[in-house]
């Protein structure tokens, strides 16, 4: 028998209790069988003449909703074929019809003529809040931590549950933009100050305070914007000066935000501008028509499934070896207190990680604990909690101090020979059994593995800086690294809140590899004489965060040279050179080693802006510029390959990896899903033809590999059905 995910219970003053209890979910989200449940309750609650009125809340402990299920939305995703022979609609047609059940169903809830009160007791996200805000009273629970938001544009779609115009109506147009279109959350204080929500109550007696509302308010049963006198907060209308100028700018500063890659902010505005002129009833299927559209888009289908299915997996363990019991984390032996090391030991000690900081010198081990006190202090950490982090930071020279350690992580320079000093002096104290993991961003750690006595016990554990912000972990699987070895790392990746892929062995790894090549595109077109704006602007204007000459800045131009210099001593003649080892090795010899020092392709005096005399290290500008489609089609596909590549070879195994190692790593395009959700969209044998073309004009590095061939043929892609 199938379990309700509705709870049903009426008290002595007929007041009907729904209470959300999601069979088989840690949260609540909204299923068909909740769905199905709400129905027969509202239908209940409108037929029954004892029932007075309701109260909507939640019977888990850990919140009220998070939204939609989105792991079980592929069926929307994926309507079926048009005409289809079962009922002769479109496929648009069925794609609308399943999104706006929701919104009927809501519409129907706050139009059953009894009050229906919220008791929240919990987060509440996305279709979660859009549950609540059809309800005719809204009471929190007075606990600044649960938020209440609509997140839904972060993973590229919009609110669909009446979340564009309920909102609005509640708030006012320009605020509820503010939270529409950046995914913002809001404590219960703030919904309480923008009319969201009317009351704020202990949790104890929410469902006292929402029962005393019910029976106080027999007649509550109506929505404002169901009464003839409602007007919108601010206003609304073509003719209303502040409603005419918040889309003038929210539309301008949107296309600014996004430069035009994302399909939801612009349906966002859509949906509200229009919805909001028109009656609640059409308003809600305007809001399920951009929805639809949305949905029958590519986009939005591997947006979800990177940035929030396989996401969640990896954060939950799906690459962890089977069979491999859990233990937890109690100290970190962590090896260089650099800008590097000085993270790790951060994010470790927030975790509730023991943490012995070594340098070579006390002050580097001070300086690396200091790190972690500026970082708190910047963000006003409760001082009691600041200081509980750093009482679990030690710095020291001393190895001894390291004894007792479960985990060594190594960041120190990238210096083969450094790094086997630190690995030795390391396992002279804590013996070989411990695991070892090496921060190296380029190093195989197969080489690295050499200076511990159990090569099984050795892995590449590849932190992004700065490492407190940069939500990816890249763990290297050497040729000898063991499971053990892998299950301990992706645990201290849980243990403090990151997001790990797994990939093997392979100079430059998966993502330092594959971002690489974005740096050095851009550079190959300095050296042919392309502006150097017209490479940063394709750069962002394609979705990159910033252009490849400002994250080379950001990297360090001394640190692309130290790699440089290493690589080409590793691989000798084998080594290949190109004009863009000539830009970085000039580049150091002015001294201009980028961010860190204020003067690298930018100058970073006020504004920060690109060196004025750039063209004296690469020579006068081309006479004729290329499109910047052109520049654009250069820096997109010369990653793609290169993605490619490394799944042909073994160094990234699964699509899911390759896309999130590639969105959280080194920020690419996070609208198309990550490279091989994009190939797979634009079709591989058309990548194929691209990336032929592209050998033709530009040489051998676009060179499609046999993998994009093979699956051209056979009609393949990276994601299988």
């Amino acid at each position: 028998m199938t379990k309700p995910a509705l709870h049903l219970s009426t008290d002595e003053d007929g007041i009907l209790t729904m209470a959300i209890d999601v069979p088989g979910q840690s949260m609540n989200v909204i299923t068909p069988q909740l769905v199905a449940d709400l129905a027969a309750a509202l239908t209940r609650l409108k037929t029954e003449d004892g029932l007075k009125g309701a109260i909507l809340t939640s019977a888990k402990s850990n919140g009220f909703m998070a939204g939609a299920d989105l792991k079980n939305m592929t069926s929307l995703f994926d309507p079926g074929p048009d005409d289809s022979e079962t009922d002769g609609r479109s496929k648009m047609a069925r794609l609308f019809d399943a999104v706006y059940e929701i919104n009927s169903l809501l519409r129907q809830l706050e139009t059953c003529g009894k009050p229906i009160a919220a008791a929240v007791n919990g987060l509440a996200l996305g279709g979660g809040l859009e549950f609540v805000l059809a309800c005719h009273h809204r009471i929190v629970a007075d606990n600044p931590s649960i938020k209440l938001g609509l997140p839904e544009v972060m993973v590229g779609i919009m609110p669909g549950a009446g979340g564009t115009q309920r909102l609005p109506r509640l708030m006012g147009v320009q605020p509820a933009l503010l939270y529409l279109l950046q995914g913002k959350t809001m404590s219960p204080q703030e919904a309480l100050g923008f009319g969201v929500v009317q009351e704020l109550a202990p949790a104890e007696e929410l469902l006292s305070r929402a029962k005393a509302w019910v029976k106080a308010n027999p007649e509550g049963g109506v929505q404002p914007w169901d009464t003839k006198s409602f007007k919108f907060p601010g206003g609304v209308g073509a003719f209303n000066p502040g409603f005419v100028q918040t889309f003038m700018g929210a539309s301008a500063m949107t296309m600014k935000a996004t430069n035009r890659n994302l399909n939801g902010p612009p349906a966002i505005l859509s949906a509200v501008y229009e919805g909001s002129q028109l009656p609640m009833d059409t308003a809600l299927r305007v809001e399920s028509k951009y929805f639809a559209t949305l949905v029958a888009d590519p986009q939005a289908y591997n947006m979800v499934r990177s940035l929030f299915i396989s996401k969640q997996a990896a954060e939950k363990g799906a690459r962890r070896p089977e069979g491999i019991p859990k233990a937890p984390i109690k100290k970190l032996a962590m090896l260089g207190a650099g800008l590097m090391g000085a993270g790790i030991a951060m994010v470790a000690a927030q975790a509730g990680i023991e943490v012995v900081l070594l340098d070579t010198t006390q002050e580097a081990a001070e300086k690396g604990k200091a790190y972690t006190a500026d970082r708190l202090a910047k963000r006003k950490t409760d001082p009691a909690k600041a200081e509980a982090i750093l009482a679990r930071i030690h710095p020291t020279i001393n190895y001894d101090d390291l004894k007792g350690a479960d985990l060594v992580i190594e960041a120190v320079f990238e210096s083969r020979e450094i790094k086997a000093n630190v690995t030795k002096a390391a396992e002279t104290v804590l013996g070989p059994d411990v695991i070892f993991g090496s921060n190296t961003s380029t190093l195989p750690i197969t080489g690295l593995a050499q200076a511990w006595t159990k090569p099984e016990n050795f892995i590449g554990i590849h932190f992004f800086s700065p490492v407190d912000k940069m939500p990816l972990v890249e763990i290297i699987r050497g040729e000898k690294t063991g499971p053990a070895a892998i299950a301990k790392a992706m645990d201290f990746v849980a243990a403090i809140r990151k997001t790990p892929i797994l990939v093997n062995d392979s100079r430059g790894f998966y993502t330092s590899r594959c971002f690489a090549t974005y740096i050095t595109e851009g550079l190959l077109l300095l050296a042919e004489g392309t502006g150097p704006a017209l490479i940063e602007n394709a750069g962002k204007h394609m979705g990159m965060p910033v252009g490849p000459l400002a994250v080379n800045d950001e990297v360090g131009l001394d640190l692309s040279l130290k790699v440089q210099n290493q690589t080409r001593a590793d691989l000798g003649d084998a080594y290949v050179e190109t004009p863009a080892d000539k830009i970085i090795e000039k580049m150091n010899d002015l001294d201009r080693k980028g961010r860190k020092n204020g003067k690298g392709f930018y100058t970073y005096d006020t504004p920060k802006h690109l060196w004025s005399d750039l063209t004296s290290i690469t020579g006068d500008l081309a006479a004729t510029q290329p499109h910047p489609d052109a520049v654009k089609e250069r820096l997109i596909y010369r990653q793609l390959v290169e993605c490619a590549r490394c799944f042909e070879e073994g160094v990234v195994e699964t699509p899911q990896d390759a896309d999130l190692g590639a969105i959280f790593g080194w920020g690419f395009m996070p609208h198309t899903g990550g490279p091989m959700s994009h190939m797979d969209t634009l079709g591989i044998a058309n990548i194929v033809a691209i990336l032929d073309r592209l050998t033709a004009e530009h040489g051998p590095r676009f060179t499609p590999p046999k993998l994009l061939r093979d699956m051209a043929k056979n009609h393949q892609k990276f994601y299988t059905p």
